[in-house]
């Protein structure tokens, strides 16, 4: 059994921003040397998220309408989480929708991925550093 650990570090300028990471993530699974396994792609902060979508500019513009609709940020006295003097209730409710991680599977070396699919770091309380934990396994 084979593994490897590593890290991403994201600072996204602005509150949210969307961020197509799949080539740093086959970059780690070719270094991992593992032909047939798994690849856990993990926001670690509660305010960003990791998740799989089709890398379509429209589409990118889409999640973030979405999101707004449904978590807007202002008014921010409409969150009893911001009673506590933050200003992100939103972008925790942003990162639920969204999810924590993603799981893909490696297949003769490669991410084995559906057509369109790429993974991506959603930032939604940006303008600091945060990391993304890569844990690749297999033979």
């Amino acid at each position: 059994m084979k593994s490897l650990t590593d890290y991403l570090w994201m600072e996204i300028p602005g509150r949210r921003g969307f961020v197509n990471i799949t080539p740093d993530i086959a970059a780690l699974v070719r270094k991992s040397g593992v032909q047939e396994g798994l690849c856990l792609v993990n926001a670690m902060h509660i305010s960003a998220s990791v998740f799989i979508n089709d890398d379509e500019s429209g589409l990118m513009h889409d999640w973030e309408v979405w999101l707004e609709k449904l978590a807007p940020h202002a008014p921010t006295s409409h969150y009893r989480h911001n009673d506590t003097g933050e200003d992100n209730a939103d972008a925790h409710l942003k990162r639920q929708i969204l999810g924590r991680e993603t799981v893909v599977a490696i297949t003769k070396g490669k991410l084995d991925f559906g057509p369109w699919e790429q993974i991506f770091y959603g930032e939604f309380d940006g303008n600091r550093r945060k990391r993304v934990l890569v844990k690749i396994i297999g033979e």
